[in-house]
């Protein structure tokens, strides 16, 4: 019965990119289709109320994009460092720009470096 409820907790703590990964196995390895599929994939949504629950996250930067020196600048100014700090945060992606942060903050944060050209994540 334990085995049941630890599957359980780990079908609804699925990422969205889990989720089609693992509709995409049960189709082309045991030809159930996407229709019995999205069943599985409701269970994602526990991912969102688990966020919900979250009280503090981690602003995690993926990539600088197009725009590096934006983005340099915007994580120093966000986070306070030195420039030459901030670069090697920048250069280091991916990295924890902010650890330990708000809902409201992280996705303040996640906006700024969005509109200066980063690939942001939120954890």
């Amino acid at each position: 019965m334990a085995d049941l409820k630890q599957f359980a907790e780990q079908l609804v703590n699925l990422t969205v990119k889990e989720v089609n990964e693992l509709a995409t196995i049960l189709k082309d390895e045991y030809g159930i289709e996407p229709a019995a599929a999205v069943v599985v994939a409701g269970a994602g949504g526990g991912e969102a109320a688990a966020e919900e629950a979250q009280t503090e996250f981690t602003v995690v930067l993926k990539e600088a994009g197009a725009s590096k020196l934006a983005v340099v600048k915007m994580v120093k100014e966000l986070t306070g460092l030195g420039l030459k700090e901030a670069k090697d945060v920048v250069d280091s992606a991916p990295s924890n720009v902010k650890e330990g942060v708000s809902k409201e903050e992280a996705e303040g944060l996640k906006k700024s470096l969005e509109e200066a050209g980063a690939v942001v994540e939120l954890k």
